[in-house]
């Protein structure tokens, strides 16, 4: 057996979404958002499913907030819903949502549990979809009205913020390949998303100087790691091809104030249009404190002609699989964090997500989870040979809390470290809720 040590000042906690675990869709003034138009639009989700209800969390956060005391975590990363403080987008501020989110920050704070707050998950206000969403400019207006609003009302208690959850999800995924709300499936409009969420997220950090000069910002992007096939020339370049969209696209114009050009050209060669106004990459590249980073899958790419945007196959390393369906590559968690670094320089990384579908259900009260334990010892195995090479680390967030409404997939899929009876709501701590304890407890785990 080997032991797993980790530094003090790490940083441990779990996180979730709104969208995903609040319920109360219809309730305390709160309005529709995009998800919840695409989820009762039949075909969009798996089996009709929606968040109407999801785990309840609005009328159940204490109970929540109870498993992660129990848990004996440094943090809690949540999200907030837009058109809950908000209900039209742009306006006044909703004050039932508002005491909404300021009892659960009242509560973690009283149970020691540092809040970490996503502005943006993915829900974005209906009544602003209708306006153009986040193909229009003045989405990008009323979100840093949003933001603004937000570090005015929590920031003097909540010192740690994110502006935008997985920005390539809510551009592409979204946008160009249907898969999420808003369903559209248009390069172009995926392009235009993509650099209005960037140039949001940059005047938000400015905002954020001014308003909690004494609290830390980020983004949280999304990657998998591609590993080249072969050492051929050509599938070295096809792997590099297939994570630009979702690591270059989003990490360059933040950190080095460019979008990559050869990208530029790709999606103009495909018709889609890079469409930037003076001053915009002056707003992106704002300093942050820290990038987040979420992290699942990844596998390996070789040369294909004609295969998607990139020319690039993705071949899977082996037969393992999660219950979703993605590949397990743990070494390529070291791999992007250790790139991350080498190519961005010594910016701090919290790793905002990182986690496990398996669909395990409870018997007579338990939920043995091994294979979740399993996936977590490789990839926190992986995160400690990033520290040790030098990554700057501040902290791991295990998605998920909960099992939750998983999006197009929606209750299908269980990633939570808790279960969730999604006809009762009880809550039932998996086996892997009580090996991520020991973890917190300890500092250490064994492999």
């Amino acid at each position: 057996m080997t032991t797993i040590q980790f530094p003090n000042d790490i940083k441990w906690g779990a996180a979730t979404a709104s969208y995903q675990i609040e319920g109360a869709a219809n309730e305390g003034g709160r309005k529709p958002s995009i998800w919840d138009v695409f989820a009762h639009t039949p075909g969009n989700v798996r089996r009709g499913d929606h968040g109407d209800e999801a785990c309840d969390s609005y009328h159940r956060y204490k109970e929540d907030v109870q498993y992660l005391k129990e848990l004996g975590v440094d943090m809690y990363r949540f999200s907030i819903a837009w058109s809950r403080v908000i209900p039209n987008g742009t306006g006044e501020l909703n004050p039932e949502g508002v005491q909404y989110y300021r009892n659960l920050i009242n509560e973690l704070l009283e149970n020691d549990i540092e809040p970490m707050i996503t502005l943006y998950h993915w829900d974005l206000p209906q009544a602003l979809q209708e306006k153009g969403g986040w193909e229009s400019r003045q989405t990008i207006d009323a979100f840093e009205a949003y933001a603004k609003a937000m570090f005015e009302e929590f920031g003097d208690v909540v010192k740690n913020w994110i502006t935008i959850n997985e920005p390539w999800c809510a551009s592409f995924l979204s946008n160009y390949l249907g898969i999420h709300a808003p369903g559209k499936t248009s390069l172009q409009a995926a392009v235009d998303v993509s650099h209005h969420l960037l140039v949001a997220h940059g005047r938000a950090v400015k905002d954020f100087r001014d308003i909690v000069p004494d609290g830390e910002i980020g983004y949280a992007p999304n990657m998998g790691w591609m590993e080249p096939f072969t050492d051929k020339e050509e599938d070295i370049e096809a792997s590099k091809r297939a994570m630009m969209w979702q690591k270059e696209w989003f990490m360059d114009p933040v950190f080095k104030g460019t979008y990559p050009e050869q990208l530029v050209q790709l999606f103009e060669k495909n018709g889609a249009v890079l469409k930037v106004e003076e001053g915009d990459l002056e707003f992106i590249s704002q300093p942050i404190d820290f990038m987040g980073m979420n992290y699942y899958t990844g596998g390996l790419a070789r040369h294909k002609e004609g295969e998607g945007l990139f020319d690039a196959e993705e071949i899977p390393l082996d037969n393992r699989r999660t219950d979703i369906g993605w590949p397990i590559y743990a070494d390529g968690f070291y791999r992007l964090l250790r790139d991350l670094h080498q190519t961005y320089g010594d910016v701090p990384i919290y790793i905002t997500e990182n986690g496990a579908c398996y669909n395990h259900e409870a018997k007579d009260g338990r939920v043995e989870d091994t294979e979740r334990v399993d996936y977590l010892k490789q990839h926190l195995a992986s995160l400690h040979r990033a520290i040790e090479s030098g990554v700057p680390i501040k902290g791991y967030l295990v998605w998920s809390l909960l099992d939750n409404f998983e999006w197009a997939f929606g209750y299908e899929m269980r990633f939570g470290i808790i279960h969730v009876n999604f006809r009762t709501f009880e809550r039932t701590p998996k086996d892997s809720f009580y090996w991520y304890k020991q973890l917190l407890t300890n500092g250490w785990f064994e492999v």
